[in-house]
């Protein structure tokens, strides 16, 4: 059975735009962000990428033209091969009715109702409503699709499968939280031998959403919602949470049972209704570090009492000692940490598609299990890897190549010289494009789309930040370090492993001299283990730089710059490696320097 994951609409930035004033930085506020498309054959996950990476459009929400035709092309099958698609949204009538009830219940003036009601029609009607997608999805492809063949799968158990799938298809509880689906933010309950069991009394409204309020601190701080909330989470480190916590104070309540709500709902027409109480509980805005990082961590420590509040409840829901934690919140891998640490369960996943790049997964994994034709006891894959989109072979990196012929000198290496001479040109402060293999999916780069440093000099995140990726200062880097090492240099709690950067640990203090570089101000660091099953190459890459060096780690942070996507095609590398100050690109089994550098 060939089941083809897509998440995307063609009009749903127009409709937001014109209706809702989702525009500039509030483009991707309310719902259609990170479209792509998956694809699964008979239970095996075979293809899966990101429109961004293909349009060049980051967080892009159109229709996923290019991922579909990618997916398909890559399986060597045509649209009339698919038996069902999967979509990771329902908009239902059920959704319909219980939307215009709380628009009925809403303390609004009549007038302002009926251009609400307006609003919703537009939405519905152009953009996420059943009939909508349909046709978006014949127009754009030139294939209609048989309506009885389209699953339309609830947004957050697409969240729920897409880790259930990732973390080896083990019962497991689970937690899902993000900004919204159709009426949700957050649910908690199980899955047992594929099948899932919500657990309704820990349902969260859209309108006491834990991720849009934390969409709205990140606009409140100047950043963009919906995209920068990892600067919030970076800038958390530089400061302590104030005591007592405003936002505990003024803005969520807890309640019994793991529920909790806002003093007052989401206002998508106005998305900076919760400034004013963040002024209250912060003071006037100021454009300082200072006044920033002490929100910061306040949103921090908010997120951490809210979610924490949710596990203590789930773990009176269920016997099981698994937990998966999915959604976009699930990406403040500071929060992860102590989540799990604070908690009885035995271990926490966090998959490598948390956010909504991953529902398209989910959405396929969801419908396979759960098709008539498929037995009771459905066989999945026995393992899972992040390196899902395209690669490129010799021909396609050497026209890249011979396109900028006039600005970079390349010489083929093997294999081999490819670790040697690139783990030699690591000892020194210089800052390496790393294009391998195929592309990962999801919003880290976990080693084929990335750019690595020698994290033993302290002034190495400056280097990138300013040189290469020109963004924020106080940013930190993420380290790769072998799964084996990684409890030697990091206290790594319950958890023996981290390969998607969903975790933070603690460096251990005589590593703190050692990996300055990617150490965060608060001696933390963001891990990356690898094995050399998963990522034979830069294992190889990793064990040969620290036997030169002594020191286990390397940095590794996305091959793009602030506000593109990361690259995915060799001619994206090239044009990024021009961009900035990136010192050297190995694409491939090509080291690539600039014309005025020596070969």
């Amino acid at each position: 059975m060939i089941v083809l994951g897509c998440n995307g609409f063609t009009l749903g930035a127009e409709v937001f735009a014109t209706q809702f004033g989702a525009v500039g930085t509030e483009k991707h506020y309310i719902l259609g962000h990170d479209s792509g498309a998956a694809l699964l054959v008979d239970g095996k996950l075979v293809a899966a990428v990101e429109e961004e990476r293909l349009n060049r459009e980051k967080k892009t929400s159109d229709f996923p033209i290019n991922a579909v035709q990618w997916c398909l092309e890559h399986a060597g099958i045509e649209f009339s091969d698919i038996d069902v698609i999967a979509i990771p949204w329902n908009f239902s009538n059920d959704v319909f009715d219980a939307t215009m009830h709380d628009l009925a219940s809403a303390p609004l003036k009549p007038a302002e109702k009926v251009d609400r009601l307006r609003r919703i029609g537009e939405l519905f009607t152009k953009a996420v409503g059943r009939e909508a997608m349909l046709a978006d999805f014949a127009a754009r492809t030139g294939f209609t699709p048989d309506p009885d063949k389209v699953v339309f799968v609830q947004h957050h158990l697409a969240h729920a499968m897409t880790g259930y799938y990732m973390a080896g298809q083990k019962d497991t509880a689970f937690l899902i939280s993000d900004g919204r689906a159709e009426l949700l933010s957050s649910l908690t309950g199980e899955i047992r031998d594929g099948r899932i069991k919500v657990f309704e009394d820990s349902l969260i409204s859209a309108n006491d959403s834990l991720g849009n309020l934390f969409a709205a601190i990140t606009r409140f701080l100047g950043f963009v919602p919906n995209n920068d909330e990892y600067k919030v989470m970076g800038l958390s480190g530089f400061a302590e949470a104030p005591s007592p916590n405003p936002f505990l104070e003024n803005i969520v309540r807890l309640h019994e049972g793991g529920r909790y709500s806002l003093v007052m709902p989401h206002d998508p027409a106005n998305p900076r209704c919760f400034d004013d109480l963040f002024v209250k509980g912060f003071g006037p805005y100021q454009d300082t570090v200072e006044y920033k990082a002490t929100v910061a961590a306040a949103a921090q420590d908010l997120l951490t009492a809210v979610t924490s509040h949710q596990v203590r409840a789930l773990e009176s829901k269920t016997d099981l000692n698994h937990l998966l934690f999915e959604g976009g919140l699930a990406l403040n891998c500071v929060n992860n940490t102590k989540l799990l640490e604070g908690s009885r369960f035995e271990d926490m996943e966090v998959s490598f598609g948390a956010s909504d790049t991953g529902v398209v997964i989910g959405a396929a994994v969801f419908a396979w299990a759960n098709h008539p034709d498929n037995t009771a006891e459905v066989k999945y894959a026995d393992t899972v890897t992040p390196y899902l989109g395209p690669e490129y072979d010799t021909a396609t990196i050497e026209s890249a190549l011979n396109e900028f012929s006039d600005q970079v000198r390349w010489t083929r290496l093997t294999e081999d010289e490819v670790v040697d001479h690139v783990a030699k040109l690591l000892t020194d402060k210089v800052v390496i494009g790393w294009f391998q293999g195929r592309m990962e999916h999801g919003p880290r780069a976990l080693g084929h789309r990335s750019i690595l440093a020698n994290p033993k000099f302290p002034d190495i995140k400056d280097v990138i930040n300013t040189r290469v990726k020109h963004r924020e200062p106080f940013r930190p880097f993420a380290p790769i370090v072998l799964e084996s090492d990684a409890p030697k240099i990091f206290e790594m709690g319950r958890k023996s492993r981290s390969p998607y950067m969903t975790f933070v640990f603690p460096v251990r203090p005589e590593y703190h001299d050692i990996i300055p570089g990617a150490t965060h101000v608060d001696g933390t660091s963001r891990v990356q283990t690898i094995t050399d099953e998963a990522a034979p190459l830069l294992s190889r890459l990793l064990r040969e730089f620290t036997a030169l060096t002594d020191v286990p780690c390397l940095i590794n942070t996305s091959f793009n710059v602030a506000g593109e996507p990361i690259v995915c095609a060799p001619v994206d590398a090239v044009k990024c490696f021009l961009s900035t100050e990136i010192d050297y690109l190995v694409l491939g089994n090509y080291l690539v320097t600039k014309t005025d550098q020596a070969a």
